[in-house]
């Protein structure tokens, strides 16, 4: 469980987060959308002290995020961020340095270490590519390792900024399974994604926000019914029977 309240943050001057309460819940699906700019993936690294926050407070599993060691805080939270290096390393190594926050010194994998990373590599399917270097995959495999990587790390929290970008259908669907599988596992799951239907289809907390702000935070029907779409990107929020949720042009934003 991840709460943030009346948290202020951004980088250096520029306070993009304005007074942002929330709080992600465990075995819970959040999924944050918002024009860019908005403070999304600010609001990301944040809570995993990434950035620093200018005022407010940040628990995670009941504890004050000040007070957790780099170490500490990374067993409790996995970030995957927007921007990822592509290391001229191989699968295995890269999965392997999930498990960097739990080593001791002298910082030597062991044989359970080695065992977790194997078993991640297995449930992503890519435990047969382990000894190829991760530049010669394609963007989708390249996904399918740095999610072994979080599952290596073994977090109760998992946040991801845009992990859909450059993926197909097939992969966006295969990443779909795979957050809702880390929810059914008891994880906090929190995602930024541009993909309002998506969002509003799987999540069970959708969070809209606009200007450093959170308009909305709550069901599909709640986000659907609140208006804060509309103001957000300028279209309107329609259910049909059978189809699920449809997005119409024509609002402009208010």
């Amino acid at each position: 469980m991840i709460e943030c309240k009346n948290l202020f943050g951004g980088y250096a001057l520029a306070k993009i987060l304005q007074d942002v309460s929330l709080t992600f819940s465990d075995a819970q699906l959040t999924v944050i959308v918002g024009p860019n700019g908005c403070g999304k993936s600010t609001l990301l690294k944040l809570c995993s002290k990434q950035l620093p926050f200018a005022k407010g407070e940040v628990n995670v599993d009941r504890e004050s995020l000040s007070a957790l060691s780099r170490k500490q805080l990374s067993q409790k939270i996995a970030l995957l961020p927007q921007s990822r290096p592509i290391p001229d390393i191989t699968v295995g190594a890269l999965v392997l340095h999930g498990r960097f926050p739990w080593l001791n010194y002298p910082r030597i994998y062991c044989l359970e270490d080695k065992q977790i990373a194997e078993n991640a590599m297995k449930k992503m399917g890519i435990f047969s590519q382990r000894q190829q270097l991760l530049s010669h995959l394609s963007g989708g495999q390249r996904q399918k390792v740095y999610l072994a990587m979080l599952l290596a790390q073994d977090t109760k929290n998992i946040l991801l900024d845009e992990p859909t970008t450059y993926l197909d259908i097939v992969h966006q669907l295969e990443l779909l399974e795979f957050l809702k599988e880390c929810k059914r596992e008891g994880k906090t799951v929190v995602v930024v994604l541009h993909d309002l239907r998506m969002a509003l289809e799987n999540a069970e907390q959708v969070v809209v926000m606009k200007g450093g702000r959170v308009l909305v935070a709550g069901t599909a029907e709640e986000v659907e019914h609140s208006g804060a779409i509309e103001k957000a990107f300028g279209v309107e929020v329609l259910r049909r029977e059978q189809v699920g949720f449809c997005l119409r042009k024509g609002f402009s934003n208010r």
